[in-house]
């Protein structure tokens, strides 16, 4: 039997996703250091006293907006089928990331402010997440290597970060505001660009 949810738990809910989407938008537009809870509450249209029922700081939303996107990235991972060759699976996951992107959903690293980097390691639910998909990478990195996917003069950890940075690269903006490619081309070129890097020594 399913049970069913309150209405005012429904509303909550709602409510608290909204305020997720507000910061995610405002950590792209201003980044964590400028961001304030006034801010947030002006662009979710409540009251900051209401805020403070969700989140009782900005360490904490931003928190949750990252958790948020480190399961939505593991969503994506699980979903994808387990006969795809590990280096489409990662080539998936940065298209992926890049599309979040351009739809607002992917806020700034969080290595561009020290006092975020501080709060989300204190963070107990977003380190186990981050160190669940940096896992999740590594492996794949290491399978696609296995497979001759990845040129040997590459380590990990540069795959790796590099499928974090740029779901962040300011590129993106620039070709946006370009107006020569469509979001869809945008999305292919840095996926080719990413990997046919990594490819680019193998068999030499």
């Amino acid at each position: 039997m399913t049970l069913k949810i309150p209405f005012r738990k429904q509303q909550f809910d709602a409510r608290e996703e909204a305020i997720l989407d507000a910061v995610n938008g405002l950590l792209s537009d201003k980044g964590y250091d400028l961001m304030t809870m006034e801010d947030v509450a002006a662009a979710v249209g409540v009251a900051k006293g209401s805020l403070y029922k969700h989140f009782s700081s900005k360490e904490k939303l931003a928190a949750a907006v990252l958790s948020r996107l480190l399961r939505e990235t593991l969503a994506v991972l699980d979903a994808m089928p387990a006969d795809w060759p590990a280096v489409r699976k990662l080539e998936e996951i940065l298209r992926w990331s890049l599309q979040h992107r351009l739809r607002g959903g992917v806020p700034h690293l969080p290595s561009t402010s020290r006092a975020l980097q501080r709060s989300l390691i204190l963070n107990l639910e977003y380190v186990a997440l981050a160190l669940r998909v940096n896992k999740r990478f590594h492996t794949l990195v290491a399978a696609a290597r296995r497979a001759g996917d990845i040129a040997a003069a590459v380590p990990d950890d540069v795959i790796v970060y590099t499928l974090y940075s740029r779901a962040c690269d300011p590129t993106v903006e620039f070709l946006v505001r370009d107006g020569k490619l469509t979001h869809e081309e945008i999305v292919e070129a840095m996926v080719a660009a990413t990997f046919d890097g990594f490819r680019s020594h193998a068999g030499a």
